[in-house]
Order: structure tokens, then C-alpha cells, then sequence
């Protein structure tokens, strides 16, 4: 089965999705992520599309040495760059994986996370039942989605300013990111997966950025909306301009900072 092509982060996206991106709006959710699990703690934790790794690091300097970190990721240029953080001698198993199909034994860990991967999931409903599967009694199943793109404003400069390009059929890449935050259907899906104690809660962090123009080269280069661009034969360099133009008229051109919003949820294997 062919691939969304929204989906698929290889080739010089990695690199650009985690230098322009990582800092601004990844790391303080990866922060606020691994918070929440030292009450627990685990002894072993899955990681689910671990991307180029920055929660995947957060998760290590928090955790104990001894416990144990499985990321997955099913980009192999994402997870190739994540490795690249991480020496030898640290406890960090890699394996490429899909989330609706884990190959991982029935409860097999403590904890399993997710950072702003499960939009990119096609089937979200088995997902949730294979996170439910590997976890043991007691686990924990913790992860965060954006909430709508009219809440998260960089985001809709993004994708408002590329489409503008367009006379049909704009990329519609952000729409993927920004378009899995329905509660019911997020909890509803949870309840069928077999989870209970189920619980979210919204959160606003800041997103900083050392300008308006680094900014832009990770909103259209680090991420498959670059690819969509290129094929419909416009230049990419001319849209990031105008993506960066329309950021510093509202924010200034440097640094920028704004605010990113998303749901936290949280949920137990009983």
C-alpha cells in the first residue's frame, strides 16, 4: 500500500524539522512529557514515533540508567538522525516500527509515550489497541496532539501563507498536524483500545524562535509540505520568504515568540 506522502520525513527534512523546529515547539512539550512520568516510575518504556529523538532525550537524562528505552519511529531518515544523538553506551534500544502494528510481545512495558506522532497515524483505532496490548497492568499510555490550528498560530501562518500559492489543490500537509483533537473521539477511541482512568488536560506553552526567517525554513522544509510544493513546480526558497514575511509582520523578525497549544492525555491499562 502507497504511503500518504505527508507522512514521509526523509531526505534533508529530518535535519531541518529538528534545527528549526526542535527548540521552538518540540522540546517544551517533550520537557512537560517527561514530567509526567517520574511519579511512576517505569522500569521499561516504549516510545512511539520518536522523530529525531528530542523527547526521546528528555526521556533519558530523566530516567533512571537502568530503565529501559525502546524509540520507535517509522522514518528511517527520522530515526537515523535520532540515533546520531545518542553514544554507544547509552541505554537506547532503535527499532523502526508502524504504531498500528508493534512488534512487541503482550506487556512488555511500564509506560508507553507518543509526542505529536499519532496524527500521522492512519489507523489511529489500531494504534490505541496495540499500545494497549504492550503494556502491562497498570501501564501507562501518555501522549500529546496539537489542538486546532486556530489555536496554534505560527502554524496557521504556515499553512494559510503556502496555500496562497495555489489557485487548487494547496498542500495540505498541516492540516494532518493540526487535525486530531477532538476529545470525544480521542477518548472514545481510547475506551475501545480497552484503556481506563482516562484524562487530558490542555496546555499552552511558549514557542521561541531566534527569528522569523529560521522559523519559516522549518515550517516549509522540515516537513513533507516541501515535497508537495516542488512537485506542483513552485520554488520553495520564493514560499519560504513569503511564510517569513508573514511570521515578522506580526512578530517582528527576531527573535520571534508566540505560544503553541495541545492536548496532554493520559490513560491506564487496568
Amino acid at each position: 500500500m502507497k504511503r500518504d506522502p505527508n507522512v514521509i520525513f526523509e531526505g534533508s527534512i529530518p535535519e531541518n524539522y529538528d534545527r528549526y523546529l526542535g527548540s521552538a515547539f518540540f522540546e517544551p512539550f517533550a520537557s512537560d512529557i517527561a514530567a509526567r512520568l517520574h511519579g511512576m516510575p517505569p522500569r521499561n518504556v516504549l516510545e512511539i514515533a520518536c522523530g529525531t529523538g528530542i523527547l526521546t532525550r528528555r526521556l533519558r537524562d530523566s530516567l533512571a540508567p537502568a530503565v529501559r528505552l525502546v524509540a520507535t519511529d517509522l522514518n528511517p531518515g527520522m530515526l537515523a538522525f535520532a540515533q546520531g544523538k545518542f553514544s554507544a553506551n547509552e541505554n537506547v534500544e532503535w527499532q523502526q516500527a508502524d504504531a498500528g502494528a508493534l512488534q512487541f510481545p503482550d506487556s512488555s512495558f511500564d509506560a508507553a509515550v507518543c509526542q505529536f506522532g499519532l496524527m500521522f497515524v492512519p489507523d489511529k483505532e489500531s494504534a490505541m489497541r496495540e499500545c494497549h496490548r504492550v503494556l502491562n497492568r497498570g501501564g501507562v499510555f501518555l501522549f500529546n496532539v496539537w489542538n486546532s490550528i486556530e489555536c496554534n498560530p505560527i502554524g496557521r501562518i504556515a499553512h494559510q501563507t503556502i496555500a496562497s500559492f495555489f489557485e487548487r489543490d494547496p498542500p495540505n500537509f498541516y492540516e494532518l498536524p493540526f487535525g486530531f483533537y477532538n476529545a470525544d473521539l480521542i477518548r472514545g477511541l481510547l475506551q475501545r483500545a480497552g484503556f481506563k482512568a482516562i484524562e487530558s488536560s490542555l496546555v499552552t506553552l511558549p514557542c521561541r524562535s531566534s527569528s522569523a526567517a529560521d522559523f519559516a525554513i522549518g515550517l516549509v522544509r522540515g516537513n513533507p509540505v516541501s515535497t508537495a510544493i516542488e512537485e506542483r513546480g513552485v520554488d520553495v526558497n520564493v514560499v519560504v520568504c513569503a511564510v517569513s514575511q508573514k511570521i515578522a509582520e506580526r512578530y517582528g523578525t527576531a527573535p520571534v515568540e508566540s505560544t503553541m497549544q495541545a492536548w496532554v492525555w493520559r490513560a491506564v491499562h487496568e
